[in-house]
Parts: C-alpha cells; structure tokens; sequence
C-alpha cells in the first residue's frame, strides 16, 4: 500500500470519478457519449471505443488532482495504456490520482430483496495483475432492494468476506452495498445496512483498512458514524440513478461523504464535441461535483 496514496485518499480534497463501467453496462455508456451499437460490430470494437473515450476523459486538463483524488478503473482499462503507459501508472504518474479497479463480475439474481455479487473466481489472479500494475484499491457493488434484514446481512457478509482478501493482496477494498434510490423501504435499508457494516468494521483489526460506497441516504448525515470509523479511510456517495444536479444537492447535506459518481460526471460529454467544448463540458462536471463533495450546507 502506498502510504502517500493513503494519505491523499484519506484527508485530500475532492472525489472519486468511476470509469468502471463493464461489458454489459459499456453499450449505454458509449449511447449516452453519441456512440451507437451500429458504429461497432464486436465486443473488442466495442471496448476500444470506450478505451477511447476514457482516455479523453483522463488526458483532458479538467481531469485533475486538485479536485479528483481517485478513479475507478473497469479490468480492461487497467490493462490498456494511455500515452504509453498503464491506465494506473498514467494515473498516478501523470495527474497524481490514485487509482481503483472494479473486480467484481456483476450481480446474481434477485434473492431476499437484494442482488448479491456473482461469484469472482479469478479474484486472486486479478489482484496479483492489480498489484502489477500499481494499482490502490479496488470497488465491488451489490445491491439492497428491499429492507429484508436477512438479504441484507448477507450481502454485508459477503462484502466484507471477499473485502479481508482484498486486504491480505495489500489493496483497499470499496465495498459498495448500494441501496436502490427507488426502494419503497429505502430508509429502513439503509438503517439495517448501517448497523450491519458497524458491526464488520468493529471486528477488524488496527491495520485493516476500507473504504465504503453509498448510496447517498434520505436522512442527511445518516453514515456520520461510520465516516468517522477508525477502519474507514472514506466514505463516498454514488449517483445512482439520480442526475448530476440532484445528487450534487443532496450530497451537500451530507458532511464528510464525498462524490463517487459514474454517468453524473459524463452524462453532458459527447464524442463530437470539440475539444474546447469536451473540455468546457467535462470542466463544468468536475467543478460541480468537486463543489458538492467539500462544501457542505
């Protein structure tokens, strides 16, 4: 672990931007950038244009480490480079972000109100690979559905399981149960997810160390506890659905917690943009979310 990293992940102004986005979520993304499914005919066309539009995002000056001190790196990025070098070393070399890998394969099916994360088999190999190529931490996701105690445990459970094995490989797991924003229950969720991660960051050790993704709660400053955990280096919001304007409000409320959004910070970016106005765009994005995660109400 990189101790000036931790440092910088810990007490650093600013936010996470997640350009994690996997094979089955890359289609709505380049959508959503001006790229049809018709301007590719393979999976392998498919993910140089997406490596293309994050190294856009990553290279352009707006992407800086005065306001973002992390990202998060879907498998493929981490193994492609940008100018040269590994998405990580480009990362951490040429902007001073800290970089993160999403190691999780995707959700199972519907059980007990929640979406546990399918099964990871090449969890070993892939943090070795992480290792090599410099990486900090990494992000897994699950999701809440419903205020079912026993679903929830469980994927708490299996978080924080697969969480200790990241630690051993001298990374910082995110461990990310995230509460559907459109759960009828989502305050009761969100009260028995509490109570559930407190009682696994009660029982680690002095030296292991994690961080947390979280939906961001219906009562503000409801993670408060858990932000202030000796255990926790940070605690970080995701958009989850709502837009960049929404979420930014709603995050203000909420002191300590900074953005970990995905589509909210490229939801205006557009492949024919020019560059002056990619960049205007993206300056727009970073300087909005930037505002919500350190200036609180």
């Amino acid at each position: 672990m990189q101790e000036k990293q931790l440092e910088q992940m810990k007490n650093g102004q600013g936010f996470i931007a997640a350009l994690d986005q996997s094979g089955g979520s890359t289609p709505k993304a380049l959508a959503a950038y001006g790229v049809s499914e018709n301007e590719y005919s393979n999976e392998d066309e498919m993910f140089d244009l997406v490596h293309q539009m994050r190294t856009r995002i990553i290279t352009d000056p707006a992407f800086n480490s005065e306001q973002i001190l992390g990202a998060i790196l879907f498998e493929q990025t981490m193994d492609r480079e940008i100018e040269g070098k590994y998405t990580g070393d480009y990362l951490t070399e040429e902007k001073g972000i800290v970089p993160f890998l999403k190691v999780d394969k995707g959700l199972a099916e519907l059980v007990n109100g929640v979406q546990k994360m399918k099964p990871i088999h090449d969890l070993d190999e892939t943090l070795e690979r992480a290792n090599k190529r410099n990486i900090f931490g990494t992000k897994m996701r699950s999701v809440i559905k419903e205020a079912n105690e026993e679903g929830i445990k469980e994927v708490v459970n299996q978080q924080f399981e697969i969480g200790k094995k990241i630690i051993k490989a001298g990374l910082v797991p995110i461990i990310e149960p995230e509460v559907d924003i459109h759960s009828a229950d989502k305050e009761q969720s969100e009260e028995i997810l509490k109570q559930e991660i407190k009682k696994h960051l009660d029982q680690l050790n002095e030296n292991e160390l994690v961080m947390l993704k979280l939906s961001i709660p219906t009562n503000a400053n409801h993670y408060k506890e858990l932000i202030d955990h000796p255990q926790v280096v940070r605690v970080v919001a995701l958009s989850g659905g709502y837009s960049r304007e929404e979420a930014n409000a709603k995050l203000k409320n909420n002191e300590g917690l900074i953005a970990s959004f995905s589509r909210a910070l490229s939801e205006d970016l557009n492949v024919s943009q020019t560059d002056e106005e990619f960049h205007a765009t993206l300056k727009e994005a970073v300087d909005s979310i930037y505002d919500a995660s350190v200036n609180k109400k």
